[in-house]
């Protein structure tokens, strides 16, 4: 899986300038609504776990049998389906909304208990007095899903997160379905929340997306893809969170783009005017250039206008400064596409 230099790190001083200390290699894929390689860095079928870009794409069970039209979920839930939230009031609200729609409570979610990402991204820090419960989690949305196919389709809801749980198996099914790979060449691993997660190529992850922000004009997951698509970019404050990347994505693309960002260094996003997919993975996990990375992707595809670079500034080259706020050196891209 060959990768390149993607992003690096700098320390110096402004007035000598700045040392490159860290590079972070990785892989880019970027295709059309066909699959058809069009742009790349790196590998492009460089296989890496999905993560939680894999969110829209394990709702797709639940939307093609109609789920949320059973259940009477509103959009900014089903955007919820997706999300790696930030524990604000308005996400817990939506989890213990979509349960209390299917008859359950937050003890029956299996995705543990996690402290709020609200806090990390607002630079803040975690209440000392405060206990965490599952409704916390950034995956209890996506987990009161799980439990919403299991109540529709009278399946046990203790142990949906198991890999052979009839609920994960539909999952597989129709994710093997969706990216035409047969279930045997999908390599399963555990994800943080507990569930099964699978990896793909980096290609195949952005063929996903470029489906994805089609929508219903999809000729084969239209159905499902299009509500999916309406909520997360209608709603990106639910599936992401303040100050959150995705949230900063989505708004900046103002409807046309949908964006997903998955632990360990994933990032996915959709183009519905360009109907393109893009998949960006760093070989070593580490989450500190994404954001830059993703920034100057989208720049050299030529996808940011005046408004859209102004809205995204702040991730084109990042200062890194140190515990007293003194700038260090700064976070800047390595990144050059190649072209089919």
């Amino acid at each position: 899986m060959h990768t390149v230099p993607l992003a690096a790190t700098t320390r110096g001083y402004p007035s000598s300038g700045y040392t490159v200390e860290n590079i972070h290699a990785g892989a880019v894929a970027v295709v059309d609504r066909e699959g058809r390689l069009l742009a790349w860095a790196g590998d492009p079928r460089y296989q890496t776990f999905t993560r939680s870009a894999l969110k829209p794409f394990q709702a797709l069970p639940f939307l093609l049998d109609d789920g949320p039209a059973e259940f009477g979920l509103a959009q900014e839930e089903l955007a919820l389906l997706c999300a790696s939230h930030s524990g604000e009031d308005k996400h817990l609200a939506g989890v213990r909304s979509i349960l209390a729609k299917i008859g359950m409570d937050a003890g029956r979610l299996e995705c543990g208990c996690g402290a709020p990402l609200y806090y990390e991204a607002n630079n803040l820090p975690l209440p000392q007095d405060q206990a965490w419960t599952p409704l916390h989690h950034n995956c209890s949305g996506k987990h009161s899903g799980f439990l919403a196919w299991c109540r529709q389709h009278g399946v046990p809801t203790a142990g949906y997160v198991e890999f052979d749980h009839p609920l994960q198996r539909a999952v597989r099914g129709a994710l093997a379905d969706a990216v035409q790979l047969p279930e045997s060449s999908l390599p399963g691993g555990i994800d943080g929340c507990s569930a099964p997660n699978y990896a793909l190529p980096l290609a195949s992850l952005a063929h996903l997306y470029a489906r994805l922000a089609q929508g219903t004009t999809d000729a084969r997951l239209g159905h499902a893809l299009g509500p999916l698509f309406e909520a997360m970019t209608h709603r990106p404050d639910m599936v992401s969170g303040t100050e959150r990347s995705d949230l900063v994505f989505m708004t900046a693309g103002g409807g046309d783009w949908v964006a997903k960002i998955g632990a360990d260094a994933v990032q996915a996003i959709g183009i519905r005017s360009a109907g393109i997919g893009i998949a960006i993975k760093v070989a070593d996990g580490n989450n500190r250039g994404l954001h830059t990375i993703t920034y100057h992707v989208l720049d050299q595809l030529g996808l940011l206008d005046e408004g859209r670079r102004a809205a995204l500034e702040r991730f084109r080259q990042p200062q890194i400064r140190n515990a007293r706020g003194t700038v260090a050196g700064d976070i800047r891209s390595m990144l050059t596409l190649q072209r089919a």
